[in-house]
């Protein structure tokens, strides 16, 4: 396998699915070993991929649809069945009187799920404002914020109002939902053994999950997060889910659908896999 760029996220949520890469071991190998890697935000790396600047990435699920040539490694996702508690949107007013939303910059997926949720079921399109993830500027410019990530987990909930759009999409279609999957340019892997490639993908995750590694991951992200270790591990194992299954197709398929009725997304293609 000749060497690969792969554009990482740099949130917590990812650490699982980067074991092998960040762990080299005998027992699991050096999975890093034919990859360069790099770490940016959700919506870094698919531009990344777009721009052909790196050939692997963990790509905002929305991306897929305005991306043409990727192909998705199959069963690894970070996705969710119920409440995620990383994606929120945060006001200090109630839902029904926000009118304006600032949208987090890192995202493109909780983006597009804030204005299908908006436009299906919460009274209505509103006023959307991108800008960087700082809750202070954002609810001084906006009624309400979109925060993703590691900034969403360490909101001061007893300060705000928020709605985790995870829950509130399990709550509307009774689905999962999915916001990365780990994606591959066509062009980059022509002449590669597409079924290796994806087997250190999930063995990575696999082995991020094992019960011990996922103390270690809590233990070294906690303190950095300013959040408990029970809490951050709490998180990675019931939070989110790391498996692109039927039921996380099936929700994705419906993301893709609304997405393009309201104009959030353009219609999507049929997913082709490694």
């Amino acid at each position: 396998m000749s060497r690969l760029r792969i554009s990482a996220i740099s949130y917590l949520n990812t650490a699982p699915l980067m074991w092998d890469f960040e762990h080299g071991t005998p027992e699991y190998g050096d999975a890093a070993a034919n990859l360069d890697i790099s770490y940016t935000i959700p919506s870094a790396c698919a531009r990344a991929l777009a721009e052909g600047a790196a050939d692997i990435g963990i790509i905002p699920s929305a991306a897929y649809a305005t991306t043409p040539n990727l192909l998705i490694i199959p069963d690894v996702a970070i996705a969710a069945r119920n409440a995620v508690r990383s994606i929120l949107l945060v006001s200090k007013m109630p839902l029904g009187s926000v009118r304006s939303v600032a949208l987090d910059t890192s995202s493109l997926t909780s983006a597009a799920l804030t204005k299908i949720l908006f436009a299906k079921w919460l009274g209505g399109e509103r006023a959307y404002a991108s800008m960087p993830p700082n809750l202070d500027a954002m609810l001084e410019a906006c009624d309400a914020a979109l925060l993703i990530g590691d900034p969403a987990l360490q909101v001061d909930r007893a300060r705000y109002r928020t709605l985790d759009l995870a829950e509130e999409w399990h709550a509307r279609t009774g689905m999962s939902f999915v916001f990365a999957v780990w994606a591959i340019r066509r062009a980059a892997i022509a002449e590669q053994d597409r079924a290796a490639i994806a087997k250190v993908f999930k063995d990575s995750r696999d082995h991020g999950l094992v019960r011990e590694n996922l103390e270690a991951i809590a233990a070294e992200w906690a303190p950095r997060l300013r959040l408990t270790i029970e809490s951050v591990r709490t998180y990675l194992a019931h939070n989110i889910h790391y498996y692109l299954d039927p039921p996380c197709l099936e929700g994705l398929f419906l993301f893709y659908r609304l997405g393009a009725e309201i104009g959030a997304l353009p219609p999507a293609r049929e997913l082709e896999f490694v």
